[in-house]
């Protein structure tokens, strides 16, 4: 069930309800995709084993955590070698500031979703941290004028 060839049209209700509230009761739950609570909760269960689920979170009010700047960072490297890479990797996936944080196809080479107090912190970050690593060739910063969606 790796895939959505396996899922039938009452999974996917059941993963759309799970994507809105995480927290429904089983009983809510089943009430919402028209079952009853005992197979609705086999259903969730088998979901979870197949690794269609993979958990459950909180999702945090950013500014509530003193983090109410996200700043999107393009790094481009010099390291053409994977000990460089792997380096580069862990010291950033290292730092609290980031919250996001993939190595791309083509150019960029990585995106970092960076989560901070303010632009001082930020400039704390950018100029304390991420610069001063010997493997970054080029930054650029990217400010968010609006959210419009987002998948959290």
């Amino acid at each position: 069930m790796s895939n959505e060839d396996g899922l039938d049209e009452v999974d996917r209700e059941i993963l759309f309800h799970l994507r809105q509230g995480g927290r429904l009761t089983n009983v809510e739950l089943a009430k919402r995709v028209g079952l009853t609570p005992p197979p609705c909760l086999r259903r969730v269960k088998r979901l979870e084993e197949a690794g269609v689920i993979a958990g459950y979170r909180a999702v945090i009010n950013p500014e509530a955590m003193g983090r109410g700047l996200e700043v999107l960072v393009d790094v481009e490297i010099y390291a053409q070698d994977l000990k460089s890479f792997e380096e580069f990797e862990e010291t950033v996936a290292s730092y609290d500031e980031v919250v996001e944080f993939r190595r791309m196809y083509g150019r960029p080479d990585y995106f970092i979703r960076v989560a901070v107090a303010d632009h001082a912190a930020y400039e704390a970050f950018l100029t304390g941290k991420l610069s001063c690593l010997p493997a970054v060739l080029r930054l650029e910063s990217h400010l968010t004028m609006k959210e419009i969606k987002t998948n959290q």
